[in-house]
C-alpha cells in the first residue's frame, strides 16, 4: 500500500512569499507528495467577542496567508511534481483557491460547519477532512453532507486537535475504525512529532496519507508549540517508511540476483570445501 505524504506548511510561512517558496522546496527535498497551506482571515477566523477580548487571537492577523501567493505557489509545487492544497477557513476562500489546488483540506474545527464541507465538495476537488475532536455522529453528519454533493472523492483524516498531542490521546486503532465504517481512504493527521507515531499509523493502522506540519528552520510561527517536523527530520521519516517495501520483498524464501556469484563459493557437498566443484576448473 501506498502512502501519500502532505507536507502542512499552516502559518509558518510568517506572511513571507520567499519563504512559501522555501517551503515548498524543503517539502520537495523531504520526500512529499503534496504541500499544502492555509487560507483565513482572522475576522472570519474568530467572532468579534474573541477578538475583543483576546490580543493572542487579534495577533494571528500576522499569520495570514497573502491570496494573491496562491496561483504562483500552486505553479512552483507542480514544477517540483508535488500536489498543492489549501484548507480554505471561510465559503470565498473555497473559490479563491478551487481554480489552483489538486485537493482542498477541511480541518477539524471546521468539521461541524457543514455549509463549508458542502461548498468544498461541490468543487468536485478531492477533499480531505480532518476528524479532530469529533464524534462518530459528528462524522457522520459531515460525510453525510460530503456526499450529498455527489462528489466521490474523500478522505478522512484521524486526528487528535492537542498542539502537541501526548501519546495516550492517539487512540490510532481508530483509523481502522474509521475505514471499516465509511470505507474510503483513512489517514493520520500528526501533531507529536514522533516518528514512531508516524510508522506505526502506516505499518500497523496502514494510514492512505500521513500529514505533518513542518517548518523550514525553527523560526516559523507555530514551530514553538511543539507539533512541527523540520522538513528536514520529516525526510527522514519518509525515506525510512518510502523504501520498507523494497526492504520487505515479496515474502518469497529464494535467492536474491545479488547473490548468484556468492552461491557458487558455498562448499561442496562433495568435500566441503569452497567453491563448487563446478567453477573449480574456471580458477585454476
Amino acid at each position: 500500500m501506498t502512502c501519500k505524504f502532505i507536507a502542512e506548511v499552516s502559518s509558518n510561512h510568517n506572511a513571507s512569499f520567499a519563504r512559501c517558496i522555501q517551503s515548498i522546496d524543503e517539502a520537495s527535498k523531504a520526500g512529499f507528495d503534496a504541500v499544502k497551506f492555509q487560507l483565513f482571515k482572522v475576522e472570519e477566523l474568530f467572532c468579534d467577542e474573541v477578538l475583543r477580548s483576546s490580543p493572542d487571537h487579534l495577533a494571528r492577523k500576522k499569520w495570514e496567508l497573502n491570496p494573491e501567493f496562491i496561483p504562483d505557489l500552486a505553479a512552483h509545487a507542480r514544477s517540483l511534481n508535488l500536489e498543492f492544497g489549501c484548507t480554505p477557513f471561510y465559503l470565498e476562500a473555497v473559490d479563491l483557491i478551487s481554480p489552483y489546488v489538486d485537493f482542498i483540506k477541511v480541518a477539524s474545527y471546521e468539521l461541524l460547519w457543514l455549509e463549508l464541507i458542502t461548498r468544498c465538495a461541490e468543487t468536485n476537488l478531492p477533499l480531505i477532512l480532518s476528524t479532530g475532536m469529533a464524534s462518530l455522529d459528528e462524522v457522520d453528519a459531515a460525510v453525510e453532507a460530503f456526499k450529498g454533493s455527489g462528489n466521490g472523492n474523500l478522505t478522512l483524516l484521524h486526528c487528535v486537535s492537542v498542539y502537541p498531542a501526548e501519546p495516550e490521546s492517539l487512540n490510532l486503532s481508530a483509523i481502522g475504525e474509521l475505514r471499516n465504517r465509511f470505507g474510503c481512504d483513512i489517514g493520520w493527521s500528526d501533531h507529536t512529532r514522533n516518528p514512531f507515531v508516524i510508522y506505526r499509523a502506516v505499518d500497523r493502522w496502514k494510514a492512505s496519507h500521513v500529514e505533518m506540519h513542518i517548518d523550514i528552520d525553527g523560526n516559523g510561527s507555530e514551530y514553538s508549540a511543539g507539533h512541527c517536523y523540520l522538513a528536514s527530520e520529516a525526510g527522514n521519516v519518509i525515506n525510512a517508511l518510502k523504501y520498507r517495501s523494497i526492504i520487505d520483498g515479496s515474502g518469497i524464501k529464494e535467492p536474491s540476483e545479488s547473490e548468484a556469484i556468492e552461491r557458487l563459493w558455498r562448499a561442496c557437498p562433495s568435500d566441503g570445501k569452497r567453491p563448487l566443484r563446478q567453477i573449480r576448473s574456471d580458477i585454476e
